[in-house]
């Protein structure tokens, strides 16, 4: 299982690398299929949810070699279209497979994905959608079994603008004749990043990143190399690091405008922050302040994945904070934890008060999703005494050498497997 072990109230300084986004790399991983010609992804973050939709792509008659950060991946030999419950397990983005393997095969055959319990997150709205276009859905047994009919591009209006069953429909319909319209899809950097690369294999997709994407099918993909973007949530779980330990550090290979969102809150807070081309340097106070009311939204609203940082830097600012969870109903689980450090934090439905503490201190806690795990770390390195974070497996599903960049900032922490 794992655990960090972490000596708090120490000050960071000097520059760390920001990662590849893993919300971004998994769905280019699972666009590949839609290729059919060898591709090589750079900038693939070492994840064990890359490693597990690295298995994906092998049970489905790619071939995967890795080199680094580079991945190639050659899906002319693809001779599959189901995937099994176990892997389907392994990562809630599994589910994006669907729209691959329905674009590449006109078949496919999945389970309901795993991944974090941070609330209920059907696949409904992917289902609903991927029918508009002409495919077929039959349940049995926990099988998912989709077949594509006779295939016709349409609009289609999202009730809520769903990540997951945007890029569904992006990947279902860049081979459908004719053209689909996604009508309130989502604007998040990963959909941009994921329409970038299949614009550069020959799709012909406009509007990503608006609330309306045009996708005009075409039979015929070529071979591309792509580097993913910089991961913005590993960017702001960094910045949180700063403010919380009073630090002053560089982020670099970050795209500043993807942190916007998220910049208010530390600026409210007291720090100060600089942006130069792809760096960015925050400077933390003495003493934090409290900030006004988070509302977690879908971007370029606030996103629901810093939401359990944001209330780690709220415990240690002075004045009250409140804080609303408005995209995942079960994702305040890490409050309780928080609370066994010394924050003051009171929950009441969707919403929480955080009173902020002069200091926390080290006590043992547990990761329960991987957010909240990464919460938890950054709670520990500016706790009084030791902190031990268990469950940390949860934190390798998207941080890659977390402990290892926090140590180079200067950080005492050391992993226990």
């Amino acid at each position: 299982m794992g655990e960090y072990i972490i000596e708090g109230n120490h000050i960071l300084h000097g520059r760390v690398r920001i990662q590849g986004a893993k919300n971004s790399a998994l769905p280019i991983l699972a666009a590949t299929v839609t290729t059919g010609k060898p591709c090589v992804i750079h900038n693939c973050p070492e994840l064990s949810d890359v490693k597990s939709t690295i298995e994906i792509l092998k049970a489905l008659g790619c071939s995967v070699k890795r080199n680094g950060s580079s991945v190639w991946v050659d899906s002319s030999k693809l001779n599959n279209n189901q995937i099994s419950d176990s892997l389907m397990r392994e990562s809630r983005s599994s589910v994006i497979f669907l729209g691959a393997l329905l674009s590449r095969t006109g078949e496919a055959v999945i389970t309901a994905p795993g991944g974090c319990d941070i609330g209920v997150r059907p696949i409904d709205l992917h289902l609903l959608s991927i029918q508009k276009l002409g495919v077929s859905i039959s349940e049995d047994c926990g099988k998912i079994r989709c077949k594509a009919e006779k295939m016709q591009g349409t609009k289609i209006a999202l009730s809520f603008p769903s990540v997951g069953a945007t890029e569904n429909i992006i990947l279902t319909a860049v081979h459908t004749p004719g053209v689909t319209t996604i009508i309130n899809a989502a604007r998040e950097p990963e959909i941009v990043d994921l329409s970038k690369f299949l614009n550069l294999a020959g799709a012909k997709i406009s509007g990503a990143g608006e609330s309306t994407i045009i996708i005009e099918g075409v039979e015929n993909f070529r071979s591309v190399q792509y580097s993913v973007m910089p991961d913005r949530i590993a960017a702001a779980t960094y910045m949180t690091a700063a403010a919380v330990t009073h630090s002053d550090i560089v982020l670099e290979d970050v795209v500043p405008n993807h942190l916007m969102p998220i910049i208010p809150c530390f600026e409210q807070s007291g720090c100060k922050i600089m942006q130069s081309g792809n760096k960015l340097r925050i400077i933390a106070p003495s003493e934090l302040n409290s900030f006004e009311s988070v509302r977690t939204m879908p971007y370029p609203g606030f996103p629901t994945d810093c939401q359990a940082l944001i209330t780690v830097l709220a415990c240690v600012a002075k004045g009250t904070t409140y804080i609303s969870e408005n995209i995942f109903e079960n994702r305040f689980k890490h409050i309780c934890e928080l609370n066994r450090l010394g924050a003051d934090i009171v929950a009441h439905d969707r919403t929480i008060a955080v009173r902020g503490v002069k200091s926390l201190y080290g006590a043992r806690v547990c990761a329960c999703d991987l957010r909240a795990g990464a919460a938890l770390t950054v709670a520990g390195l500016c706790a009084n005494g030791t902190t031990v974070v268990g469950n940390i497996q949860f934190i390798d599903r998207g941080y890659e050498n977390f402990s290892g960049n926090l140590k180079m900032l200067g950080a005492v922490i050391r992993r226990k497997d």
